[in-house]
C-alpha cells in the first residue's frame, strides 16, 4: 500500500517545535475568547452546550491559531488543512473562530440559531463557510476524515486532516471500523484528537460503557498514540508541531487529550448536568468573570 504523498513541512511557526511564551499567551487568550463567545452566543440561543465547548477550548485555539494551515478569507482554499468534529454539538465554540478567520461576516454570530441564520446548534457544511463536515449524529466524522485524507493522496495535495472526537463517541462501532480502515491504508495525514473529558450526555462515560484502556485500544488498531493535557496549550501546540514537521508519517495519529468538562467555570466543572443548559444573567456574569480571570 502506497503511503500518502508528503512534501516539505509547513507548520504555522516553521522550524520552531517549541512555542514561545508570547505564542502560548496568544493561544490561552484565544481559548478564553472561545469560552466568552460561547457564553454570548448561547445567551442568544437561550440553550446550548457550554461544557462540551469548554473542555476543548484550548484544542480549538491550538488548531486554528497554531497547527492548521489556513488562508484568511479563503475557506475553500484547496490546500488548507481540514477539520471535522464528531462532537458537532460544540459548534458554538467553532463559529467565532471561523468568523475571526474572515470565512464569513462577524455579524452572522449575532443571529446565532435565529430563523434564517446559517449558524445552527450543529455545523452544516452546505451553509457555513469553513465547515468541512456536517456533524451531529455521533460516530461519522472519522470516516469522513478518512475520505478527505485519501482524496488528498489521490489529488497529490499535501494537507492534514484533523478530527475531533468525544470520548463518549468511542462507544460507536463506526469509529472503530474507521480506525481499522485508516491503519490499513496507512493514512499518515490523519490526526484524530479525542476530547477525554470523562462525561457524555447521560453521565460518566465509563459508567455507561467503559472505554479504557483507551490509548491501548488505539495502539492495538495500528495508530500512533500520544497523550497530553488538553488544557496545556504549550504541550498541545508542541505535540502538534512535531507531528506536522514529520512528513514521513505512514500511520494515522491519535491524540488523547485529557480534559475537564466545563473547564474555566468552577461550578460547571463539578456539575456534569451542564452538558446542555442556559445561564441566568447573574450566573453568566459570574462565569464570564471566572473565564476572564482564568481562575479555573
Amino acid at each position: 500500500m502506497t503511503a500518502p504523498l508528503r512534501t516539505a513541512a509547513d507548520p504555522s511557526s516553521a522550524g520552531k517545535l517549541v512555542p514561545t511564551a508570547a505564542e502560548i499567551a496568544r493561544l490561552r487568550e484565544r481559548a478564553r475568547f472561545v469560552r466568552l463567545e460561547t457564553l454570548r452566543l448561547i445567551q442568544i440561543a437561550k440553550v446550548g452546550h457550554y461544557t462540551s465547548v469548554f473542555s476543548c477550548a484550548e484544542i480549538f485555539a491550538v488548531l486554528y491559531y497554531d497547527a492548521m494551515r489556513l488562508k484568511r478569507g479563503e475557506p475553500a482554499w484547496p490546500d488548507r488543512d481540514r477539520f471535522l468534529m464528531g462532537k458537532g454539538h460544540a459548534a458554538v465554540g467553532l463559529y467565532p473562530l471561523l468568523a475571526d478567520w474572515d470565512f464569513f461576516g462577524k455579524d452572522l454570530l449575532d443571529g446565532y440559531t435565529r430563523l434564517g441564520n446559517p449558524l445552527g446548534d450543529h455545523p452544516d457544511m452546505r451553509k457555513v463557510p469553513g465547515v468541512d463536515f456536517s456533524s451531529g449524529s455521533i460516530g461519522h466524522a472519522l470516516s469522513g476524515g478518512i475520505g478527505m485524507a485519501l482524496a488528498g493522496r489521490l489529488l497529490k495535495r499535501d494537507f492534514d486532516v484533523y478530527v475531533l472526537l468525544g470520548d463518549g463517541e468511542m462507544q460507536e462501532g463506526q469509529v472503530w471500523e474507521a480506525a481499522l480502515s485508516a491503519a490499513h491504508h496507512r493514512i499518515g495525514n490523519l490526526i484524530a484528537i479525542v476530547d477525554r473529558n470523562g462525561y457524555q450526555l447521560d453521565g460518566n462515560v465509563d459508567d455507561i460503557i467503559g472505554v479504557e484502556p483507551l490509548a491501548g485500544k488505539w495502539r492495538a488498531f495500528g495508530w500512533d498514540v500520544h497523550e497530553v493535557d488538553g488544557h496545556d496549550a504549550a504541550a498541545l501546540a508542541g505535540l502538534l508541531r512535531r507531528l506536522k514537521a514529520d512528513r514521513n508519517r505512514d500511520r494515522p495519529v491519535c491524540v488523547i487529550a485529557r480534559t475537564v468538562k466545563g473547564k474555566g467555570v468552577s461550578y460547571m466543572e463539578t456539575e456534569p448536568g451542564w452538558h446542555l443548559g442556559y445561564l441566568s444573567p447573574d450566573d453568566e456574569a459570574r462565569a464570564a468573570e471566572e473565564i476572564a480571570r482564568g481562575d479555573a
